[in-house]
């Protein structure tokens, strides 16, 4: 079986039809997506492409390059739909979408160049599948562009691996091609990228003991490339910013995390093994089952570069002090890729019984928590809603059988058929979530619906929305960017300066003091709609009021 250029299409065509269901209806999905929205409209409407904002506040995380491919986007579809579309999240979810389309076939490829068709197929079948792909494929945040970068960076690097491997004199243009993908990486996500740009081939520098291929990459040269990707904007927004930039970015937000664990995300080594069976879920299992073979060819080179591959990055955020799932994502591929050689090449190995309780331990744990997911759309619905979703249940009745059917073909130890039942459950399983279920969560959606009543209550054009006890950026970027977020006591009075157009939402548990600033103003309030939600954000049920102030009678 040979992969040809038609079958990398299908692939990427496939990738993209599956991580379209409920793109255009999920409203922002966490905070970062927000924020990056925000800042990306923000930076159209301005038209300043240099200095990156969340309302009136610098963003300076990470460097431009996100905001310039969701800002193209989006202004590409409001050049096609008209402005109004700047406030929804489609356009800013576009090149995700591409990221993603293109990471599932490149993965192949890798596999293709390091093993065979097969392995490299089912490879990226387990990545695509991958809960933790799924979900930050369909976000506007950077994760999954710079999985994309980060994956062109590792396949130019496996390309000269193999070709050194093979005696051929390795070639100029693919370590020129490499330090170009590590200056998009700077321009992404500063020197994140370089964790596994650079740890790659020197950890294999180190186990073989031999720089050829460090050498191959020149080095002494290459990093210019790099340089002149990055300079012009690191000189303009230092100007712009007064150093204070590098300052945040580098010295709060990449070495601050490295100290101290930042917005209550400390975890203990392990997290991230630990969150396995659910991130890499339908793949968890496989990949540990394929571990003793994993060893047993540890010292053939493909394997040897995937481990060079896995293992720094790993390690090095499991050391981190904060943690959040998505931070190893870069290593996925290299799993994948690892998982499918051991059920496509390799004989399973002979285990001890204690190491084999184990593996039937961890195996019963991967049933469950798929049935877990078989379930979780439906369940959920019906909870939260009290709704039967027919789409629901479509994907609950496919998902399960082919869950089940994995399970039986595990027990007579089937293990490649069973890989690929589990992955058409996973299929069926994201589609219907983000087709049938989640679009449809009213009491997730708090934001929307907050944005969707202020603009039927506005009194005027140029109202601007007030909000006292629900401070989440998904407001700022539905309601518009000059949606105030203001404690209760200052909400009122910002309410009593603009009373004429502004509207306020204000919490139960804080309308006694907005409403005694009001009445020290003599200002009378107007309830124009009370809203329940879920801020999921904090896990707390909220109860909203939109208040505005009755205008005085003429005399």
């Amino acid at each position: 079986m040979t992969l040809t250029l038609r079958h990398y299409a299908l692939l990427a065509l496939l990738a993209f039809f599956l991580a379209l269901p409920g793109r255009m209806t999920l409203p922002p999905l966490d905070r970062d997506e927000a924020r990056y929205m925000e800042a990306t409209e923000q930076m159209v409407l301005s038209h300043n492409y240099l200095d990156i904002r969340f309302q009136d506040q610098p963003r300076y995380l990470q460097p431009a390059g996100i905001y310039w491919l969701e800002a193209a986007s989006a202004k590409t579809a409001s050049g096609l739909f008209g402005p109004t579309v700047l406030r929804q999240a489609w356009p800013y979810r576009i090149p995700s979408l591409i990221a993603a389309s293109l990471i599932v076939p490149l993965t192949a490829w890798i596999g293709v160049l390091l093993f065979d068709a097969s392995t490299g197929l089912l490879g990226a079948l387990l990545l695509m599948v991958s809960t933790l792909f799924v979900a930050e494929s369909r976000m506007a945040t950077i994760d999954t562009v710079l999985l994309l970068d980060i994956l062109c960076v590792e396949a130019l690097l496996a390309w000269l691996y193999t070709d050194l491997d093979k005696d051929k004199k390795p070639a100029l243009s693919l370590a020129c091609g490499y330090w170009f993908a590590l200056g998009c990486g700077l321009m992404l996500k500063g020197p994140i990228v370089l964790i596994p740009g650079l740890a790659t081939p020197l950890c294999l520098a180190l186990v073989e003991r031999n720089f050829r291929l460090w050498h191959a990459l020149r080095p002494a040269w290459g990093w210019l490339i790099s340089l002149i990707i990055v300079a012009p904007w690191c000189i303009g927004i230092t100007l712009v910013s007064h150093g204070s930039f590098f300052e945040k970015s580098v010295g709060h937000n990449l070495l601050g995390k490295i100290t101290h664990s930042q917005e209550s995300h400390g975890f203990p080594p392990g997290y991230y093994l630990v969150l396995f069976l659910i991130t890499f879920w339908p793949g968890a299992f496989f990949t540990i089952r394929a571990i003793p073979s994993i060893w047993h060819h540890r010292k053939l080179p493909p394997v040897m570069f995937l481990l060079c591959w896995i293992v720094p990055h790993w390690l090095f955020f499991e050391a981190l002090a904060t943690k959040l799932p998505h931070y190893v994502l870069p290593t996925f591929p290299a799993i994948a890729l690892l998982t499918a050689a051991s059920l496509t090449l390799w004989n399973r190995e002979q285990i001890k019984r204690w190491a084999h309780a184990l593996f039937s331990l961890y195996g019963l744990l991967w049933a469950l928590a798929g049935f877990a997911f078989c379930c979780a759309g439906t369940v959920l619905l019906f909870k939260t809603e009290h709704l039967v979703s027919l789409r629901a249940l479509i994907a609950f009745v496919g998902s399960a059988p082919l869950l089940v059917i994995a399970i039986i073909l595990l027990l007579k130890h089937q293990v490649r058929q069973a890989a690929y039942s589990s992955i058409g459950a996973a299929i069926l399983i994201h589609a219907g979530l983000f087709w049938a279920v989640i679009p449809h969560l009213g009491l997730i959606q708090l934001s929307p619906r907050l944005a969707n009543a202020f603009n039927e209550a506005r009194p005027c054009k140029e109202s601007v929305l007030i909000s006292a006890s629900y401070y989440e950026p998904s407001l700022v970027f539905l309601a518009g960017p000059q949606t105030r977020l203001l404690p209760p006591a200052q909400a009122a009075e910002s309410l009593v300066a603009h009373a004429k157009c502004d509207l306020a939402f204000v919490g139960d548990k804080d309308k006694d003091t907005f409403l005694k600033i009001l009445e020290q103003h003599n200002a009378k309030p107007r309830f124009y709609n009370h809203i329940t939600g879920l801020n999921y954000s904090k896990g707390k049920t909220l109860h909203l009021s939109l208040i505005g102030i009755e205008a005085e009678p003429q005399k």
